[in-house]
């Protein structure tokens, strides 16, 4: 077994050995913390082993076995993550409103499940087999069930907590850090084992790990303390109405990941509409929370700049690491655990510095860290290319790159994700606060489906991607974000005023509304005081 594998394998173990003594403790709390959280971050972990494993391969899989041109795969990518990033936006209203966040957890966890077992299911490749339909159903399973799981099982973790326990931010970090360890490890091992013996195998152990997933939820309910139960008593035809209504939803997304440029129509239309929408209300308040709204619409519309470059590591990237990078052998579906794994390692050292920096009255402004964040994911093209160019057209790209382009977006992931969530949760108006953060989600799934257009550039006209084409696109790309970032950082004292921070402290309206959120499945940091707890999905 190779070195890697087998040190992520090692490390599983140990974690189901603790999760084991965790179990097997009479005491409410392990570690100064209830059981409960360890439920939720072991069913997180689980969740995230089963995503990122089917996402490392995924790029491959289209390409490979269904035969996709490289450009139609990445748009087929960007389009699948865009909406496994709208769905949450409506399994978190039905779950607010109906089933409670318990519920709609363990059925999001049972379509995901089918889901990734699906994928496992290869008929002959190609795109003419029946097998094909198979495969978009599985898709369509693996959205409609994140989108029940994904804003709803990290609301959970605060409910397990009084908003006054110092604990919380204790409890966000180990959970952070569930999310990110399930990430790198299922990286690993579903990468590992698709690309090296078969499909199946790395599909079928994503499903796996999700199954495992969904049995701790069940087995860990009474840890749960009753929290995530229904905000009023549930008839059960409603409830079983609602699940109905769930799996009807799979049909229509199987129909709309066929059809990717219904999708492209509808995020343009609809994103426009909901924008001009929370405009318009803003339009109804005072000055002050109406400047605020407009400082949250500036942030909001850089979200598809930097996710539409960022994702490009489960499309595009991940192609180009796989044929024109020298990796000595290890799979290319390996390197997507890079960003998680940094992640764990860095989420706390900027925790700690925006804490240093604040103290010394130094810390930049949440629009100055998203200037930051824009800069950080364009230089990290930018440096990227010049890499690959050093060494010529014919000679590979140093697997040093690779690394170095993933540390710069990770830093920069972790100056815009926690702090763009944190900001939409202090800044909006709290009867505008749901539809705010459902905006923020929104225009990350935009980020998404650009994503997927700009890997569909690195395909040419022929739709098969070469060395030099994608790096004029990575370059072209890069300077442009880089010179969107200097004017954000230039316009950033400015959006600073209009959040008014000044006053939002004595504005019960701007108080912490429900309870904090994890919003992203896998980059994360750890916000200080009242902020949001945030984690990158």
């Amino acid at each position: 077994m190779d070195i890697i594998p087998a040190i992520a394998l090692a490390f599983l173990i140990l974690l189901l050995i603790g999760g084991a003594a965790v179990a097997a403790s009479k005491s409410p709390e392990f570690a100064g913390h209830p059981k409960g959280l360890y439920v939720l971050f072991f069913a997180e972990m689980w969740e995230r082993f089963s995503y990122y494993g089917m996402r490392a391969l995924l790029i491959f899989y289209l390409t490979q076995h269904w035969l996709f041109s490289d450009g139609e795969s990445n748009l087929i990518y960007g389009a699948y993550a865009s909406l496994v990033y709208i769905t949450p936006v409506l399994g978190g209203y039905l779950a607010d409103k109906y089933l409670g966040n318990r519920k709609a957890v363990l059925f999001g966890a049972v379509l995901l499940t089918a889901g990734h077992l699906l994928m496992a299911v290869e008929g002959d490749g190609g795109t003419d087999g029946a097998a094909i339909n198979v495969f978009w159903a599985a898709l369509a399973f693996i959205i409609v069930g994140s989108g029940f799981l994904k804003a709803n099982i990290s609301v959970i973790v605060g409910q397990l907590y009084p908003k006054t326990d110092v604990r919380r931010d204790g409890a966000y970090t180990i959970f952070y850090v569930g999310i990110n360890v399930g990430a790198a490890i299922g990286t690993i091992l579903a990468g590992w084992l698709g690309q090296t013996y078969g499909w199946a195998y790395g599909f079928g152990a994503a499903g796996i790990g999700m199954l495992l997933g969904l049995i701790v939820f069940i087995l860990g309910k009474p840890l749960l303390l009753g929290k995530g139960e229904p905000p009023r008593p549930l008839a059960k035809r409603t409830e079983w109405t609602l699940y109905g209504l769930g799996i009807a939803s799979i049909a229509l997304v199987w129909v709309l990941i066929q059809y990717r440029d219904v999708i492209e129509g509808l995020l343009w239309v609809s994103g426009i509409v909901l924008l001009g929408y929370v405009l318009w209300s803003s339009m109804k308040l005072e000055r002050e929370p109406r400047q605020r709204i407009w400082a949250i619409l500036f942030l909001i519309a850089l979200n598809p700049v930097f996710w539409g470059l960022f994702e490009q590591a489960g499309g595009s990237l991940n192609l180009y690491t796989d044929r024109f990078v020298d990796r000595g052998g290890v799979p290319a579906s390996l390197f997507q655990s890079i960003n998680p794994i940094y992640i764990v390692l860095l989420g706390p050292v900027f925790a700690g510095l925006w804490v240093w920096l604040g103290k010394r009255g130094l810390e930049p402004s949440a629009p100055a860290k998203f200037g930051l964040a824009l800069a950080q994911v364009g230089f990290s093209f930018l440096l990227f290319v010049w890499g690959a160019n050093t060494v010529g057209p014919e000679v590979a790209t140093p697997v040093l790159f690779v690394f170095l382009i993933y540390f710069f977006q990770t830093t920069g992931e972790l100056c815009l994700s926690p702090v763009g969530l944190s900001a939409m949760n202090r800044l909006a108006p709290t009867q505008l606060a749901s539809l705010i953060m459902g905006a923020w989600f929104y225009m990350t799934a935009v980020g998404q489906f650009v994503a997927g257009k700009i890997g569909e550039a690195t395909g040419g006209e022929s739709g098969e991607m070469t060395k030099e084409a994608t790096l004029s696109i990575y370059n072209t790309i890069g300077w442009w974000t880089v010179g969107i970032a200097v004017v954000v950082l230039l316009l950033s004292p400015i959006v600073r005023r209009w959040m008014h921070l000044e006053t939002l402290e004595d504005d019960p309206d701007h108080a912490l509304a429900g309870e904090a959120e994890i919003g992203e499945p896998k980059a994360a940091g750890i916000v200080r005081n009242n902020e949001l707890k945030a984690g990158r999905d």
